[in-house]
């Protein structure tokens, strides 16, 4: 699927969002409280780190992370960086082996991401993880996003601040052309000093180069050899064990139903048709349909706008 031409579906609230531009505050402690009252309402801030500008909410709020997707348009279920104040907390939330806490030793804080087994009990919005049983995890550097880490007291999953597709975000005014009316609020503490996202390493091998190199960190660079090794290259990216019907009106005899709208079905994603709403609750009714008695999944059809788009992306892959 290409990128996502954004289709104007807003943001999941409109609470504080200009109809054509978000505010922008120069960093000090002022904005730092306003972004973190934010975050606690369940929005989604710009706000810079030494990589590039990212678009933050509560990496425990589902509804806080759907906000991410909706206002970057985003093309499909792709699992999302948390930020965190330290090493400690990263193993809050993250199952770390030698090779990793070496690294994490070495080049935390800073623009070093590292994918590794989410703990059941970490508390991270499903949403983040699309389903899987890693996270992408990272400490980092620059003041702004430490001083809302701080004020927050919450893990933050944070991606580029741009709408999906376009080129990443280095200074403020980037944010502002890109997520017009789409975000109540973006920091400004200048020029982000990276530059390019974060390198990501899984295990012995680095997934995405960025301002770690491969003589930086003593591993190679991942040759593409047909292999699923990061999120976002399953076809099936969440697999339940049972076969998944899409645009079900109803269930057969022994299906577990999903509903969205009208089709109220055995749970809904959403009764009033929120597709926001919907896509914070759709991994987890995944995994209670999947864990039900049901022979089978069936969900409801869910409209092709929006963030509909990624849901539906995300059902296509659960269904392959």
């Amino acid at each position: 699927m290409g990128p996502l031409l954004w289709s104007g579906f807003a943001p999941y609230s409109s609470r504080g969002v200009s109809p054509t531009n978000p505010r922008t505050l120069p960093y000090g402690m002022a904005a730092i409280a306003e972004a973190a009252a934010l975050i606690r309402a369940g929005e989604c801030v710009a706000i810079p780190t030494e990589t590039v500008y990212g678009l933050a909410a509560d990496a425990t709020d589902s509804r806080a992370v759907a906000g991410i997707y909706a206002a970057k348009g985003r093309p499909s279920f792709n699992p999302l960086i948390v930020h965190v104040p330290s090493l400690a907390a990263a193993e809050r939330i993250a199952v770390f082996d030698d090779r990793a806490r070496d690294l994490a030793m070495r080049f935390w804080p800073g623009p070093l991401t590292l994918v590794l087994p989410v703990r059941p009990d970490a508390g991270i919005a499903s949403l983040v993880t699309a389903g899987l049983d890693t996270i992408a995890i990272r400490v980092p550097r620059h003041r702004a996003m430490q001083a809302l880490l701080a004020a927050t007291g919450k893990p933050l999953a944070a991606p580029s601040a741009n709408a999906s597709g376009g080129i990443s975000p280095t200074r403020a005014e980037h944010v502002v052309r890109s997520l017009a009316g789409r975000i109540p609020l973006v920091i400004d503490d200048g020029a982000t000093p990276a530059g390019v996202e974060s390198t990501i390493v899984m295990g012995e091998r680095i997934l995405r180069p960025g301002p770690l190199g491969a003589e930086d960190l003593g591993l190679a660079i991942a040759v593409p050899d047909g292999r699923i090794t990061a999120p976002g290259q399953l076809d099936s990216h969440y697999a339940p064990s049972k076969p998944v019907r899409l645009n079900a009106a109803e269930a057969k005899d022994g299906e577990y139903l999903i509903g969205f709208g009208a089709i109220a079905g055995a749970e809904t994603l959403s009764a009033g048709g929120d597709l926001t709403e919907a896509a914070a609750n759709l991994f987890d009714a995944l995994h209670r349909a999947d864990a039900s008695g049901a022979r089978a999944i069936a969900v409801a059809p869910i409209p092709e706008s929006g963030i509909g788009v990624a849901i539906n992306d995300r059902l296509r892959r659960a269904a392959h």
